[in-house]
Formats: C-alpha cells, structure tokens, sequence
C-alpha cells in the first residue's frame, strides 16, 4: 500500500540560507502583492538541539489586530521581505500564546550567565539558518561588532576601530546547543539566557560538539572538563580539537595520562594529535610508548615516509567465508567491541588473504542462514603496501568509502585504513 502525503504546503529543498534576527525584524509583509504589516517577532519551539521558528508575529497599522502566521504559510523569506499564502486574514488574527518563547521579546538584548550566574555577555543579535524546509535558530550573537551595527555604526572604518574583527576576546557567538532551555517565567523584562555545563550531561554529547565546548572555554574550565571524562570518550574528544586547544589541554595533563590517550588512537590519529605539540614534549611521549606504535608514529610524524601502511589498524572485522550470517549478526556487538573499523565485515581464508567485503548494512538485510561468502563484494577496491598517502586520499574522494584495506602483493590484508586518517590529517601529504 502506498501512503499519500498531503504536499500542498510543502517547500522543494534548496541549499541553507542564514538569517540575523535584527535584518528580519521590520521586514514588510505581502499579501497578493499588497503590505498587510511588518514583522515584529519570531515566535520558536525548542523541539531538539536547535529551536525551530514556528510562527511569525506580523504587526498591522491602523489598530488591526496583530497576525500569527505559520511557517508553513510562508512564500518567501527576504531579509527586509516577507511574502505569505493565506486565504483569510482572520483566521491569524491572533496573539502569541502567554508561554510562547519570543526571540525579539524574550532573548535579544538579555544577558548570558555562566552556569554560577556571573554575567558573562549581552545577545545583540540571533542567527537563524532555513535548512530541510525548516527555519532554526543556531547561535546568539554577542560580539562587539554587532552591537555597534545595531547601534548604527556598520562595519565601516569607525566599528573596525572599536571593535576590531581579530580581537580574541570577541568571540562573536555561542552556539544554540550550549544554552539552557529557556524558563517558562522568562519575559521581555526578566529571565536571562543561561549557559548548558555540562558535567552532568557530557556522557551524551558527541566528541565533535564536546570539542566545540571546550575550544569555547577558558584554559582552567576546559581542563577541568576534559579531566571529569571517561577514558574513551576524552580519547576521542582530544582527536577532534583544534591543534592550539590540544596543545593547551595536553600541556596540563600527566604523560602517564596522555600515553594512555594515545594508546586508544590509530596512528595516525596519535600522529595528529602528537604534530602539534613542541618536539620535546612529542618525544617524551613517544619514549613511553610500546616501540611498534612509536615507531609507526614518528614516520607519520617526521614525514620520512609517506605509506598508507604507517595509518593502518588491525582493529577490524574478519572473518573466514563460510561463517553463517547469523552468527556474525547475533554476536555482533561483542565483535565490534574496541574495534577502529565496524562498518565493514572483511572476509579472508585461513592465510589472510582477502576474499571480500561486505557492508553492515548488507549484512543486517541478508538471509540469517546464508553464507558470509553468498552476500559478500568480491571486487574489492584495495590499496598495496607501497601506496601513498595521495593514492588513499584520491580513492577516497573518488569512492566515498569510510575504510579501505590495504594488502600486500599477494593479496593478504595487511590492514585497514580509516578515512578521517587520511582525509582529517592536519600534517597531510603534499601535492
């Protein structure tokens, strides 16, 4: 049976298109090419880690009752702007409900507290995104600058003196996923914007959004939230900072400490992370390693050879090619248990040698009592022991694969190669 989807109202997809709040606002607002109002507020619901826009506050002259227009009503949104599809005016004539969160009422120009209530900034604008047919909202603004534009000054010579755009200490915006839900008793003259912290909750924030957070902290709170994670999760963290923030976290760690980070790291994951550190640091470290990782790193490091085989894992899934689906499917979680590579199940004979590949997902679809040798790729793209580091990244780009293996002249596999360790390097190969 096919399901009919009522599209009357739908929006085709189109690339992101970003919004400030203060351009919006005042936005004229048509009607079969004809004014009805202006556009006075965004009304949002916090459905998830970003607020969705879901109704917009027009404003009518001559004493008109004021309009709340759904998003879905929307034709087309310019900064100064606004075109609508409604067939009857009043219908809408409504007023924002009394808990209803209103960006212009509630959040613009409201201060933003830290997690001990100390004043740390003033939102002096909002950025929206429209992504997937949806509006969103994604960060406050505090920056100088922006504060100036809205005081009318621009970003002309004058606001370049003021506040000049290098200044470190203008951070200029705090994502939306940092802040608190807002407080129902929240109003245009009460209620601040607080920031999330974070102990609590870290062991449900990804490592990429953990690395945003930190980066955004000072040098003895970011310290003292990457030491309050557990052991994988600040491995993974440390990996996706930025190099200047892993320095400075890794400074204030014990070399016993780091030696075990690094040992949760493919090499050239360790390689990344060891790159940015001064060479004396990066060598302490590598003295306390086991020779083989050592080994493997200060090659990727020095640069003294560029081979896929120096950014292999052997954290992979293999196994012989009459193994039952089911077998693999039922136990798999213990499988891919401290694995590097889970996506792929890579099929070999009793020499190592690679006899295919299969997919997770083909795997979670196939027949419980069929053979992995019945469902697996036979051609299977594969790189040699002597490849480069360009050879990878070129196979990469040109398969969209989040691992490749990599085999010897006689086929056996000698390892697999992850993709964010070619592609994610900072110290990668050059052209």
């Amino acid at each position: 049976m096919v399901m009919q989807t009522d599209t009357t109202n739908a929006k085709p997809p189109r690339p992101d298109r970003k919004f400030l709040l203060s351009e919006m606002l005042g936005a004229k607002v048509i009607l079969r090419e004809k004014k009805i109002g202006s556009l006075s507020d965004l009304m949002i619901i916090e459905t998830g880690k970003l607020p969705e826009v879901r109704n917009f506050v027009v404003t009518r002259p001559f004493g008109d009752p004021s309009l709340l227009i759904p998003w879905e009503r929307m034709v087309t949104i310019e900064p100064k702007k606004l075109v609508i599809d409604v067939d009857d005016l009043k219908k809408f004539e409504h007023s924002p409900p009394e808990d209803a969160i209103l960006l212009r009422d509630h959040i613009l120009d409201k201060k933003v507290l830290d997690t001990e209530d100390a004043e740390v900034e003033v939102v002096y604008d909002v950025r929206l995104v429209e992504r997937n047919a949806k509006l969103y909202v994604t960060e406050v603004d505090t920056s100088k600058a922006t504060r100036l534009r809205r005081l009318g000054f621009g970003f002309g010579f004058l606001s370049g003196i003021l506040a000049p755009r290098q200044d470190p200490k203008d951070s200029g915006s705090i994502s939306w996923m940092y802040i608190q839900p807002l407080p129902s008793q929240i109003s245009s003259f009460k209620g601040d914007v607080k920031l999330k912290i974070l102990k609590e909750t870290l062991a449900d924030i990804h490592p990429v959004d953990l690395a945003d957070i930190l980066e955004e902290l000072d040098h003895d709170q970011r310290v003292m939230v990457f030491t309050s994670l557990d052991h994988e999760q600040a491995s993974d963290t440390l990996e996706e900072i930025e190099p200047q923030v892993q320095r400075d976290i890794i400074s204030s760690l014990s070399t016993e400490k780091v030696v075990r980070l690094i040992n949760d790291m493919t090499p050239g994951q360790a390689a990344d992370v060891l790159a940015v550190l001064p060479t004396a640091d990066a060598g302490i470290i590598l003295e306390a390693l086991n020779k083989d990782s050592a080994k493997k790193i200060q090659s990727i490091v020095s640069k003294q050879e560029e081979k896929v085989l120096h950014y292999t894992t052997q954290k992979i899934l293999k196994f012989s090619p009459d193994t039952i689906v089911e077998h693999v499917q039922n136990d798999y979680p213990r499988h891919a248990r401290d694995k590097d590579v889970i996506m792929y199940i890579y099929v070999v004979d009793e020499e190592d040698t690679l006899l295919g590949v299969i997919d997770l997902k083909e795997l979670l679809q196939a027949d419980d009592k069929a053979l992995l040798k019945d469902i697996m790729v036979e051609n299977v793209i594969s790189l040699n022991t002597e490849s480069t580091l360009k050879e990878a990244s070129q196979s990469f780009a040109r398969y969209d694969f989040r691992a490749i293996p990599v085999v010897d002249d006689k086929n056996r596999l000698m390892g697999v190669i992850p993709y964010r360790d070619v592609m994610n390097l900072t110290h990668h190969f050059v052209e």
